[in-house]
């Protein structure tokens, strides 16, 4: 047996399966790329490929073990495919910025958010919740003048997707609230 196939084996005994291959299916289901798979587990680019390669066996962080799991669990579910690209992004930063100690904490919003209250729905989600992860993804990747810049530009062609920025990208949380509430009754 060469030396690829042996860490194959060492992988499956370790993950249950190769882990390009697990790599892949997640990446397949979520739409994401193989660097930013890297970075939400938080492994750099290079050792992801090493890894998928079969170049290297086994993941030593225990932490981006944990944050894998997470986020290969979240893959798993049902209807995951088609889950919208917002829901995907938050568990992405929920699980990007979870520590992966004793904790599920990664997956409690988004399984309250995709399935909604009930058994499975470890707390209800609710408008503020909501509103306030929309506006930490839009602070994330932009500071409010960018915004409101990017709003100015859009503006006259989609002034509705410009109204959404600046609610939910600049806006104060109770009016952004206010606002979400209306639309989803």
């Amino acid at each position: 047996m060469d030396q690829t196939a042996q860490n194959l084996q060492l992988q499956t005994d370790l993950y249950g399966e190769p882990l390009g291959d697990l790599i892949r299916r997640i990446a397949g289901t979520l739409g994401l790329t193989q660097a930013r798979v890297a970075d939400v587990i938080g492994l750099s680019a290079p050792m992801l490929s090493q890894l998928m390669s079969a170049q290297r066996v086994k993941i030593g962080n225990p932490n981006v073990v944990s944050r894998l799991q997470a986020l290969d669990e979240f893959a798993r579910r049902d209807g995951a495919v088609n889950y919208p690209r917002d829901v995907i992004d938050i568990a992405l930063l929920e699980i990007g910025g979870s520590s992966g100690a004793f904790t599920k904490a990664s997956t409690r919003v988004t399984e309250s958010w995709t399935t909604g209250p009930g058994p499975s729905a470890t707390q209800p989600m609710t408008s503020t919740t909501m509103v306030r992860m929309i506006q930490d993804l839009f602070r994330e990747v932009a500071s409010a003048r960018e915004i409101e810049r990017a709003a100015e530009l859009i503006s006259a062609e989609s002034p509705r997707l410009a109204e959404l920025l600046m609610i939910y990208g600049t806006g104060r949380t109770d009016d952004a609230v206010a606002h979400f509430q209306r639309r989803s009754g």
